[in-house]
């Protein structure tokens, strides 16, 4: 099986959550080590927000996030202000820097574009995938189905995350990938909500597992049609908990 990271742990951004230590804190996508500290800090912590490792409210302090990867609060402020200027994290008053939830109408929005866009990277990466990445698409999907029934709904969350991203990225298409990447920073800690609010449902076989037999058969239909209905059928019940717990608008 493919040995998918741990979900880091994130008190130390004033999460609720257990202290994360620098090196753990740096883990995430290969070419980080490469890249200034503040691009550094900022990489990982948009793959976090990608992959749902922050919760929407999650409260990240600089002056904290500083102490504990002993570096100046620059490069992190600068790591936070960014996300901010991307949508993920909102300013309040007096540095208060806090992972946003997404409105409804902001959600649905994000959709549309994930609609248009998640197909289309995923026919891109067609040519470029083989029996090797399939086998390991795969082991991603046996990972989260175990996840989703031993209830280790992170690490459901985060194989969900890779299995999309690794087609994605095959497509070899860098500015669309970085366009998906602005929705998902944004849309990522939202779906902390999915499980069990939301927990994806199937009128017949997983989606995941359509488009893993699009990729093998080279279906480029089927495979668009599986990234499409991934997204709608198996969100369904997310987006009615999202529609129940929407704010009433006041008059």
């Amino acid at each position: 099986m493919l040995d998918l990271p741990k979900p880091p742990m994130v008190g130390t951004m004033e999460c609720g959550r257990s202290a994360l230590e620098f090196d753990d804190y740096m883990q995430g996508p290969p070419d980080i080590q490469s890249k200034s500290l503040s691009a550094q800090i900022y990489a990982q912590l948009k793959y976090q927000l990608m992959a749902a490792r922050l919760q929407p409210g999650d409260r990240l302090k600089i002056r904290d996030m500083a102490q504990s990867l002993g570096t100046s609060e620059t490069p992190v402020r600068e790591a936070l202000l960014q996300l901010v200027r991307d949508g993920a994290l909102e300013m309040k008053p007096g540095y208060y820097i806090r992972v946003r939830r997404l409105t409804l109408r902001e959600y649905l929005e994000l959709r549309e574009i994930r609609l248009l866009l998640e197909p289309h990277a995923a026919l891109k990466a067609l040519p470029n995938v083989d029996d090797a990445f399939i086998a390991e698409l795969e082991q991603i999907h046996e990972t989260l189905i175990r996840a989703e029934l031993e209830k280790d709904y992170p690490t459901a969350l985060l194989a969900n995350y890779e299995f999309h991203f690794s087609v994605y990225r095959r497509s070899e298409m860098p500015q669309l990938i970085d366009i998906l990447e602005r929705l998902w920073v944004q849309i990522g800690p939202l779906l902390n909500f999915l499980y069990p609010f939301g927990h994806p449902s199937y009128d017949g076989p997983h989606q995941h597992l359509n488009v893993i037999a699009a990729l093998r058969n080279r279906d480029a239909d089927a495979l668009a049609d599986a990234f499409r209905d991934d997204l709608i059928e198996g969100g369904r019940s997310f987006l009615k908990y999202l529609e129940s717990i929407e704010p009433e608008k006041q008059p």
